[in-house]
């Protein structure tokens, strides 16, 4: 049985805080591969400021592309929209009938998981790893948290935003050091998030 550990999100752009966390879950746990699902739309973020889909996936399949064990999926592009994780994991196990999935989620998320489409559905039926966030270390007391599918994992915390990265770079200021190589060049140049 092959574990993957699905990390959603719009990686608009994919930054290292991405790689890092990723790659941390890898070296610290029984997951055999890491998927970045790129999520076309999510229900709770403002479509405006979002690079078209096949951008934010280019970029996520470049930045990739020297990590054999960690994956770009595409998956949500081609089921309904706005996509529910609920129904991408219906159609994930399906597809792949002898893999397990885990959910990867930071700690922000978790606390408003009670307001997911079934979100109970999925806390008993996938292990869920929490990844902390600077921002929620006060209080950890939130309904899901005490769960036994749910691990808090120690994974070094990289207050890196993509909302910051895209504002700099409307700004014309330096994100070399905050993206990929091959995100930076692809970027670079564009008119991207300018």
């Amino acid at each position: 049985m092959k574990k993957v550990g699905l990390f959603f999100g719009s990686f608009n752009p994919i930054h290292i805080g991405h790689l890092i966390l990723a790659n941390y879950i890898l070296e610290n746990s029984d997951m055999n591969e890491v998927w970045f699902v790129v999520s076309p739309q999510n229900p709770f973020k403002d479509k405006k400021t979002l690079l078209n889909d096949h951008n934010r996936l280019d970029m996520v399949e470049l930045a990739l592309k020297n990590y054999p064990n960690i994956k770009a999926s595409n998956v949500e592009f081609s089921l309904p929209k706005p996509s529910y994780t609920v129904d991408t994991l219906a159609y994930l196990n399906e597809k792949y009938p002898k893999y397990s999935f885990s959910l990867i989620m930071g700690e922000d998320n978790l606390k408003s998981l009670h307001k997911w489409k079934n979100a109970d559905y999925l806390i008993k039926n996938y292990h869920i790893i929490v990844y902390p966030r600077v921002s929620e270390s006060e209080a950890k007391t939130y309904e899901y948290q005490q769960h036994e599918n749910i691990s808090l994992i120690k994974a070094p915390i990289i207050e890196l935003s993509a909302t910051e990265i895209r504002n700099m770079i409307k700004e014309n200021k330096n994100v070399r050091p905050m993206l990929p190589p091959e995100v930076f060049d692809y970027l670079d140049g564009s008119s991207f998030y300018k």
